[in-house]
């Protein structure tokens, strides 16, 4: 029977198991997918942890790991056009990533380019694509300067490769030991922690346009007073809190035309998928305490099949 990564039951990694699952079924709109690699995001330590994305269903144990994963497909679902075995792709999974096979909705699937590979194209669906419809929202005019709060993770890398195409000068707070990281972007580099908005004016004697803020908590309280006008502060990382101080939540496309644009963006050289580790899915455990620990550097990836 094919493997997956679980969790069966709600807590912490005790809860977690490398488990023999039944193949799953496409349904109408929905491609199986034959899983060479998955991302690892912080959405997945905390959905095993308890945490539910507004309108989903509950949980049904064992539930597979994973928000995102490239591969190819294997079958089609009743009404799926577009599609034929074989065929490479990527997106957003509805029956985890962290498997052999898993079922894609080809709403949030797309064809993964030759010249992209599915270790990268994995590390795409979520934090690329999250950065991408956050700029796209704050749609920053070329030469303004934007804060990128947390800029040393996926979606921070991301956000800094995505605004520097666009001609934006981006600051980006991360620890001090990701200054080099975060500068290879092209970003001007701050130390994140207290007093981390006295050093952004610092570095910014004019000001900043824009905050995209990855963190969430205290980290944003402080930032959020850069900018006067809060339509132009966004947030991925404390959507509640942002509201709370006059901002927004980032607006989520989750389509495949945003997943196509980035892949585009990577292709064409100017967005890296800034993969740092990878671990095969017997390993996966410790590719998510990797991430949960906070203070990754880029893009986790599991590589499920060669």
């Amino acid at each position: 029977m094919p493997k997956a990564y679980v969790f069966t039951r709600n807590g912490g990694p005790e809860t977690e198991a490398l488990a023999d699952l039944e193949t799953p079924v496409p349904g109408p709109g929905e491609l199986l997918v034959a899983v060479r690699a998955a991302g690892v995001n912080p959405v997945d330590w905390k959905l095993r942890s308890g945490y539910r994305r507004p309108g989903s269903a509950e949980p049904s144990f064992p539930e597979v790991f994973g928000s995102e994963a490239a591969g190819t497909v294997v079958a089609a679902g009743p009404g799926v056009q577009g599609f034929e075995p074989g065929q490479p792709v990527f997106g957003n999974p509805v029956t985890g990533g962290y498997a052999e096979y898993t079922l894609m909705p080809v709403t949030v699937t797309a064809n993964k380019p030759d010249a992209l590979s599915f270790t990268d194209a994995a590390a795409l669906p979520v934090a690329a694509a999250t950065a991408y419809d956050g700029i796209q929202q704050l749609d920053p005019a070329p030469g303004s300067t934007l804060l990128v709060n947390g800029a040393g993770g996926g979606v921070g890398v991301a956000a800094v490769q995505i605004a520097r195409h666009l001609g934006v000068r981006v600051i980006g707070t991360a620890s001090a030991g990701k200054k080099e990281f975060v500068e290879s972007f092209g970003a001007v580099h701050v130390p994140s922690g207290p007093d981390a908005a006295d050093r952004v004016r610092a570095a910014a004697p004019d000001g900043v346009d824009a905050v995209f803020d990855l963190v969430g908590g205290d980290s944003l309280r402080e930032v959020a007073d850069l900018v006067v006008d809060r339509t132009r502060l966004i947030s991925a990382g404390g959507k509640d809190l942002v509201v709370e101080l006059g901002g927004a939540a980032v607006v989520r496309a989750r389509n495949a035309a945003v997943l196509d644009e980035v892949a585009r963006l990577v292709v064409g050289g100017s967005l890296r998928a800034c993969v740092t580790r990878t671990f095969p899915l017997d390993r996966a455990g410790e590719a998510l305490r990797a991430v949960e620990g906070g203070h990754t550097r880029g893009k986790i990836v599991i590589e499920v099949a060669g």
